[in-house]
């Protein structure tokens, strides 16, 4: 899952992102409200946890913000208060958990797995990615014509991170971060590497984003 964490406590950031990076999800931390906010206009999340008390926006208000603007990704707060009226306002605003500080890093790994099969069962597992080719989330499987489609450990992280952010641009960072657990490889290396992928292919679905990245849509079959 693609994950903002919005955290103040320095330490406390960057020991969850690394967890969380451990656990194999891709993370985005903040260390104040107007930060996240910024990257919440910029990408596209599957999963946001909040710290209350922070800078220039706590948790509460920037949760309050993106309600009003539509945004219905699944929160979990997480804080040392154990105000009722605040963890009531919490859920008010749509919250999908809460955690009080200090919890055990595997409590949140359990709870975002929780969301996540939540997440899950609510959207197809099928992503159909061009006329012949058909991926199957939960296997990471890739198929053509229901043939499942023989993939090296690299070409099917290549094509996980994609189709985990299907319509989104995945940039070469992501790709280095995930596939390559942040080696130092650099940008054509990445770029081989889903050529030498792309030519495996019937049919093309990887989109290059010149400069940018990868990515890949979902394919509408004509009626």
């Amino acid at each position: 899952m693609k994950i903002l964490l919005l955290e103040d406590e320095m330490m406390l950031c960057r020991t969850l992102e690394e967890y969380l990076r451990d656990l194999g999800h891709h993370v985005v931390g903040a260390n104040d409200g107007e930060s996240a906010l910024e990257y919440l206009g910029e990408q596209r999340f599957d999963l946001l946890i909040f710290d209350i008390n922070v800078p220039s926006l706590s948790g509460l208000e920037l949760a309050e913000r993106i309600q009003s603007l539509g945004v219905v990704t699944p929160v979990i707060f997480i804080s040392a208060m154990i105000d009722i009226e605040k963890i009531s306002q919490a859920f008010a605003l749509g919250a999908a958990d809460y955690l009080k500080k200090p919890f055990h890093l595997k409590e949140l790994g359990l709870r975002i797995d929780k969301i996540k099969r939540e997440v899950q069962a609510k959207n197809p597992n099928h992503v159909i990615l061009s006329e012949g080719y058909g991926y199957l989330k939960e296997e990471e499987q890739l198929y053509f014509h229901k043939t499942p489609v023989n993939l090296t450990k690299k070409q099917r992280q290549i094509l996980t991170l994609l189709c985990e952010n299907i319509d989104t641009i995945v940039d070469f960072e992501r790709f280095r971060s995930y596939v390559w657990n942040d080696e130092p490889v650099d940008n054509a290396t990445i770029r081989a590497e889903i050529s030498r992928f792309r030519k495996l292919l019937k049919e093309d679905f990887i989109v290059n984003i010149k400069g940018i990245g990868y990515k890949v849509s979902r394919y509408y079959r004509q009626n």
